[in-house]
């Protein structure tokens, strides 16, 4: 079949749609998908630079005091995790994870020659890079390689967002993204798709070939998404926030058949460069609610232990407050890991040193990639070397 202008525009159209709006083109096929191995991550990005100071708080210090007139938190608002440290008030439900040995919290995580841009700092976390160095995937997307070798359309690692994010794209493999497996299915229902899907013939021009190819598969894979995200339907009432909702997806696909390993979530925005201490606490207060009801819906249904929450944010903020009562952009930060399957629990390592500053700025102590290669390793059972590159080394926390 000679494809014709007017039908190649269409079909481009209607391809570039399943690109951006939800991401069609990385939706899965069930035969090729990969076999669980029990355990499900979430990662949860803090986007915007959240300010770890604030969330868990040097009470004894001096310094952060002192550093912080305005918007420091007191050791009487605080709620104590120790005698040196306590957690963000809005994160009551964290402080009790705390208690009940089922939050872990890793301090000081960064990398040499850290970047304050947004942007790039935020590519170096995805992609797993040195600062100088730039890579077209990420570390999520290249643990999908490695583990599906021959997969097209992996349903392994799933972002609810409508577009994908670098950590989940792959070289080979990439994750699929979506905002709501209903909106996914009703979208792919659309007559001019199927009409457009059904065509059989073969086709001469390779492009032509692929935009069918891709409609084709969005029909079949919305369905099997759609179908698996009611099959096993939560009866907890989720917080009305976008943050709750995508919680609320993530349990009932956990709940269901489908095999998704990997799930990315993303919150923010925590560039709080001016009236920190609200926005923050808004923030805050949506993630501990919905975290709350989500661990429940997991207790309740005996998937705790196999399920792991692990937060980040691109880099942390400055130690000293500015003039607009907040802060700007840092570099060290911590990282949370959520689940009932913790070997260590608690506070893994010291408390930021702020006698010990680089320009105003917290020195990292822990590399973030140690943590990812954790994660891949004792968490996802894969092949962590082959996916970061280079040895990096464990932590115990799993």
């Amino acid at each position: 079949m000679i494809i014709n202008r007017k039908t190649f525009i269409r079909t481009s159209s209607l391809a570039a749609a399943s690109f951006l709006f939800p991401n069609f083109l990385s939706a899965l096929t069930l035969p090729e998908a990969l076999e669980m191995n029990g355990k499900t991550l979430i990662i949860l990005q803090l986007s915007g630079g959240n300010d770890g100071l604030n969330t868990i708080i040097p009470i004894k210090n001096d310094i952060y005091y002192s550093s912080r007139n305005q918007i420091s938190i007191k050791e009487d608002k605080a709620l104590l995790l120790t005698d040196e440290a306590g957690i963000n008030p809005a994160l009551r439900y964290f402080k009790e994870l705390y208690e009940n040995g089922e939050l872990a919290v890793l301090n000081n995580v960064g990398y040499p020659e850290p970047n304050k841009s947004h942007f790039r700092s935020m590519d170096i976390w995805q992609s797993a890079s040195d600062s100088n160095e730039f890579l077209n995937s990420g570390w999520l997307g290249r643990y999908l390689d490695e583990a599906c070798h021959d997969c097209k359309n992996p349903t392994q690692a799933i972002e609810l967002d409508d577009l994908l994010s670098l950590a989940m794209k792959g070289e080979n493999n990439k994750a699929i993204a979506l905002k709501d497996p209903k909106k996914l299915f009703e979208n792919s229902q659309e007559t001019l798709y199927k009409k457009l899907a059904a065509e059989n013939t073969d086709h001469e021009h390779d492009l032509a070939s692929y935009l069918y190819d891709t409609l084709g598969s969005t029909l079949n894979n919305s369905e099997y998404i759609f179908q698996e995200s009611k099959a096993k339907t939560t009866d907890k009432i989720y917080p009305d926030t976008q943050i709750g909702k995508d919680f609320k997806t993530v349990a009932s696909l956990i709940k269901s058949d489908i095999n998704t390993q990997v799930y990315y979530l993303s919150v923010g925005s925590f560039d709080t460069h001016n009236n920190q201490n609200q926005r923050q606490n808004q923030l805050f207060t949506s993630i501990d609610e919905a975290v709350q009801v989500f661990v429940k819906d997991m207790k309740d249904n005996g998937k705790f232990k196999d399920v792991m929450i692990m937060t980040f944010s691109e880099f942390g903020r400055r130690v000293a407050q500015n003039a607009s009562n907040g802060t700007d952009h840092g570099t060290a930060n911590q990282m949370f890991f959520i689940s009932g399957g913790l070997k260590k629990k608690g506070l893994l390592n010291a408390l930021p040193d702020l006698q010990n500053l680089n320009d105003g700025d917290l020195k990292y102590t822990e590399d973030f990639r140690k943590v990812y290669a954790t994660v891949l390793k004792r968490w996802l059972n894969t092949d962590d070397k082959k996916i970061l590159g280079k040895t990096n080394g464990y932590y115990d926390f799993v």
